[in-house]
């Protein structure tokens, strides 16, 4: 998961809301993709000022993954042993960790040639 600032020319009369942190105007792209890169859920149009955190936390999907609504599977054991692990959603930094959403070890950074795959 992760979210994507698209420049824009700024609308009249409401730039700062689209003025974002890389001191440009955008609207921003919250994508969810699975396992084999394909799209499973998408918003578009939250404001640039928004970080990926918040966008998150105000569309519909993070919402349904806050209140519980989302029809995530139960936990499965690990193959070889006893132990159930959850699914989860990998994020950044951006976003917060909650029992469905797990970051990287700080630092990790998504390759090159796997953003583009993503994102192009």
């Amino acid at each position: 998961m992760d979210g994507k600032h698209v420049v824009i020319e700024p609308p009249d009369n409401n730039g700062s809301l689209f003025f974002n942190y890389k001191k440009t105007f955008s609207i921003a792209l919250m994508a969810l993709v699975d396992a084999d890169y394909r799209f499973i859920a998408i918003d578009v149009g939250a404001y640039g000022e928004n970080s990926d955190g918040g966008i998150f936390a105000n569309y519909a999907f993070g919402k349904a993954i806050y209140d519980g609504r989302l029809n995530i599977p139960p936990a499965k054991l690990l193959s070889g042993t006893n132990e159930p692990v959850p699914h989860v959603i990998v994020g950044d930094e951006a976003f917060p960790l909650k029992k469905y959403i797990m970051r990287p070890y700080p630092g990790y950074q998504l390759e090159d040639d796997e953003v583009e795959r993503i994102f192009n």
